[in-house]
């Protein structure tokens, strides 16, 4: 368990409500743990200077949560691009990739996604197979049940994966190596993109 308070007990159960609903929200956002607040917290009436100093101590307390290593109000990844820089926005692009499949009985499905530092993202939007095959592990099946999806099979959240191949199998429903499976605009497989990269790495050491 992780606590924050104060050093001189200065938040009455106002700033207390106030802190619980934006520390409430920031975790529903970024959509990596499960919340389990029984309650649903208000903002409640504070003042201008009040509120200035409460958030603050949010951002006081997401950089020490961050630094420990949970990352409980962090997104999984920007896929809002009116908040990117143009810079963000290139790379973004740049890094996309794909994962179509033609399954039998299901049609066609397509999904996009991009490796990061913490694993491998699925994006909100991505066509989910809605069939389970027998070849993929428990832990894929819950987390495709758990899924949010739209009438139209769709993802409407981003998803983070430990690897390539569990996003495929995600998506896909089936046993698929996702480092053959997921390619960019060009057609270029993960594969090869990550050999290109080291490849690249070597020549610059």
């Amino acid at each position: 368990a992780i606590v924050f308070t104060t050093s001189n007990n200065s938040f009455g159960p106002t700033e207390i409500s106030y802190l619980e609903n934006r520390f409430c929200n920031l975790a529903l956002n970024a959509n990596r743990y499960e919340v389990k607040n029984g309650n649903d917290p208000t903002l409640g009436n504070i003042t201008e200077e009040k509120e200035c100093e409460l958030e603050e101590f949010i951002d006081y307390a997401k950089v020490i949560m961050g630094t420990l290593g949970h990352k409980v109000f962090e997104p999984i990844a920007k896929t809002e691009e009116s908040k990117m820089t143009t810079e963000e926005k290139q790379t973004h692009t740049i890094n996309r990739l794909y994962l179509r499949r033609k399954i039998k009985g299901v049609g066609t499905i397509e999904a996009t996604g991009m490796q990061t530092t913490e694993g491998f993202v699925v994006f909100a939007g991505s066509y989910i197979s809605p069939v389970d095959g027998d070849t993929i592990s428990e832990p894929i099946k819950e987390k495709r049940k758990k899924a949010v999806l739209d009438a139209n099979g769709k993802l409407t959240e981003d998803l983070l994966f430990t690897s390539p191949s569990y996003a495929a199998n995600f998506v896909t429903g089936k046993s698929t190596n996702g480092l053959i499976s997921w390619k960019d605009a060009d057609g270029n497989t993960l594969k090869s993109l990550e050999e290109s990269d080291s490849r690249a790495m070597r020549c610059t050491e």
